[in-house]
């Protein structure tokens, strides 16, 4: 048995591999055959997709992108391992951004515990716009899809009735501008000089440890086993004494939480304000993001560095003379890929797996039979 499980061990990482191979081949084979629909020639698209990519500013730009999606894709992903949809961290994440905003223009503290105030302001305010989903499902069955789409709403509602000058909000450039009050000077986050390349987003280290915590909490506690357990199967993590209802509010709050924080980049790196234009639509980026890397932490940072890439390099194709709707073809159809992909794949491994266990048996029960016949 243990030769059978180093052969299926192998097989595994193989097909590990395979699966995001066969989804980028196909990705590329889909995406030269559209650029070709439109007369145009995949060839140079491409060639100058990868050149623009790795410039010293391309990279600096993909990593402060990155920072933030995958932010996004970590709290989408914290859901999904509980089988829940947090299809409401937009609202999440903007409430917690403008909230936050809000606190940090106000503080006069020293620049450390105003951002500490700041990210827990940011966490706090996620994390209790996300429970009011997690309860509603407990307590009254709502589907956290139809709660979370509605508390998006609620929030942009929110947002548009308190940014208003005389409220939370001031005029700034002349009166074109309605933001909040910006944050002070001690309360910017650091950035990393990298030449050339531009200035590189600070808030990657927060990130960077959003990922580890995510990848210890939810792989290595006894938390994380229950977390896991209740997403895989209710009725078994009933039995094996877990309260389900405790686990689906504590994941949409940590969710919540997480969410939080995907603003902050923006913010304490780059606006050092909340204005109408605040980036939108980052959380459903998260969705793709999760999906691509899998929920694992390793392949969301994977996922949300080539979401980077690629809105980097198509938007740059515009100037080349392409369409620019091929960045949404491309993302489309990369997630659509990554996701036939990985299920072609598990379901081979599946069926492989049952042949060898199989064979395996049938040749166990075999031998007794042969000693008996050489006796």
């Amino acid at each position: 048995m243990n030769k059978l499980t180093s052969r299926i061990d192998k097989e595994r990482l193989l097909l590990g591999i395979a699966a995001p191979l066969l989804a980028i081949v196909a990705a590329l084979v889909i995406t030269a055959l559209v650029i070709l629909a439109t007369g145009k020639n995949p060839g140079p698209a491409f060639s100058d997709m990868m050149t623009y990519g790795f410039a010293s500013d391309s990279q600096v730009y993909i990593l402060n992108k990155a920072t933030t999606y995958y932010l996004a894709g970590v709290s989408v992903a914290i859901g999904f391992r509980m089988n829940l949809f947090n299809i409401g961290v937009d609202g999440q994440y903007r409430l917690a951004a403008f909230f936050a905003a809000v606190l940090g223009g106000a503080l006069t503290l020293p620049g450390w515990l105003s951002m500490l105030l700041i990210l827990i302001c940011a966490m706090a305010t996620g994390a209790v716009w996300a429970a009011i989903a997690g309860v509603l499902k407990v307590t009254r069955g709502v589907s956290e899809v139809i709660s979370t789409i509605m508390l998006n709403s609620i929030a942009t509602a929110i947002i548009g009735y308190l940014l208003q000058p005389g409220k939370l909000a001031h005029l700034y450039q002349g009166g074109t501008v309605v933001a909040t009050k910006p944050l002070p000077s001690a309360s910017h986050f650091f950035l990393i000089d990298t030449g050339p390349g531009g200035e590189l987003d600070g808030f990657i280290v927060v990130a960077a440890l959003v990922g580890v915590a995510y990848w210890f909490v939810l792989g290595r506690t006894r938390f994380g086993y229950d977390l896991r357990t209740v997403g895989q199967s209710e009725s078994a993590a009933t039995a094996s004494g877990v309260s389900v209802k405790k686990m689906v509010v504590t994941s949409m709050i940590i969710s919540g939480a997480a969410a939080g924080l995907i603003g902050m980049p923006t913010l304490l790196n780059e606006s050092y304000q909340f204005s109408s234009d605040f980036p939108t639509g980052i959380a459903f980026t998260g969705i793709a993001i999760a999906l691509l890397g899998r929920n694992n932490p390793i392949g969301i940072a994977l996922g949300a560095l080539l979401w980077g890439f690629l809105e980097r390099t198509t938007n740059h194709l515009e100037f080349q003379g392409y369409d620019k709707e091929i960045l949404g073809v491309i993302q489309g159809v990369i997630v659509l890929c990554v996701v036939i992909a990985y299920e072609v794949v598990r379901r081979y491994g599946l069926k492989r797996q049952q042949q060898k266990v199989g064979a395996e048996l049938a040749a166990q029960a075999a031998a007794p039979k042969k000693k008996l016949e050489v006796a």
